[in-house]
């Protein structure tokens, strides 16, 4: 089965995007796992489909779906976003600058900025806990600014305290640990423990976060499904967010992933949580191919 495609990379957090606007492809897991493979596929954190808008939905341009590594189905991808925006303007889909998305459970407004970075309008962040998922009985969180540090015991298998996170949802589930340096951040321990604690029902991803001043911040993120990745849009977004609530940033923050570097602004601390996170950052075209995917894996 010969299919075309497109790899792409947004600060280092690198894609294969499928054009299935005039019909679908019908791809396994085992199909999206193979495209991801970065030994025996094409390689890439996460796989973009690109798709029609739904059926009845007035002021929607295009739908999107997004697979893991792991060959699993996610909510949302803020670098995958703007790197949506600059295929379709590349393979002609579209000539607009601002262009409206439907993922699994949100409406994005990306738009093309003059310097050819995109922004995306992510919606607004949830701090419900039944809806990020996150189980918090019998936990006592503690307050920091306007925002909380839930501990979760049993991620550290040195020490028996517990580890403090903040939890949210950028419409897929997050949760940012505060750390001196980054640098030395326990990622590959942590990570994988966090992402997998069973308080987080949808498994979780995993910022950690080193505050550098008021306006700019270093990020490393395990995800989901993919494992640690060069940047991750979302995750910048509720590390930033979750850092302004406990009181240690300001609106608008530059965000260094180990990929590059993104801009996250959100207005809506103390009062107005409802407030949309925005975030700009470069969208690149690594190459264009045709490539035999296995149809038995």
């Amino acid at each position: 089965m010969q299919i075309k495609l497109t790899k792409m990379q947004g600060a280092g957090n690198d894609f294969v995007v499928l054009d299935e606007t005039q019909a679908p492809l019908h791809l396994t897991a085992a199909q999206y796992r193979w495209l991801a493979d970065r030994h025996f596929g094409v390689g890439a954190d996460q796989i973009l489909s690109v798709r029609p808008a739904p059926l009845d939905s007035p002021g929607i341009d295009f739908s999107y779906v997004i697979h893991n590594a792991d060959g699993g189905e996610v909510e949302h991808c803020g670098n995958g976003a703007r790197c949506f925006l600059a295929f379709v303007r590349a393979q002609g889909l579209t000539g607009k600058r601002c262009v409206t998305v439907q993922t699994m459970n949100r409406v994005l407004q990306l738009e093309m900025q003059a310097d050819d970075r995109v922004t995306v309008d992510m919606g607004a962040p949830e701090f419900a806990l039944d809806r990020i998922p996150f189980d918090g009985a019998l936990l006592q969180p503690e307050t920091l600014g306007f925002g909380q540090k839930w501990p979760l015991a049993g991620v550290d298998s040195s020490s028996s305290a517990p580890v403090f996170i903040a939890v949210l949802s950028m419409g897929n589930p997050h949760a940012v640990v505060l750390v001196d340096d980054v640098d030395a951040a326990p990622v590959a321990v942590w990570g994988p423990v966090l992402e997998q604690h069973p308080r987080f029902a949808q498994r979780v991803n995993v910022g950690f976060l080193q505050i550098v001043s008021r306006t700019h911040v270093r990020l490393r993120v395990f995800e989901r499904g993919s494992g640690e990745t060069l940047a991750c849009g979302t995750g910048a977004c509720a590390a930033v967010v979750a850092a302004i609530r406990w009181g240690f940033l300001d609106a608008r923050v530059e965000v260094q992933a180990r990929g590059g570097q993104l801009t996250v602004q959100w207005a809506g601390a103390p009062n107005d949580l409802a407030a949309p996170v925005r975030l700009t950052g470069p969208a690149t075209a690594v190459f264009c191919a045709t490539v035999d995917l296995p149809e038995c894996l």
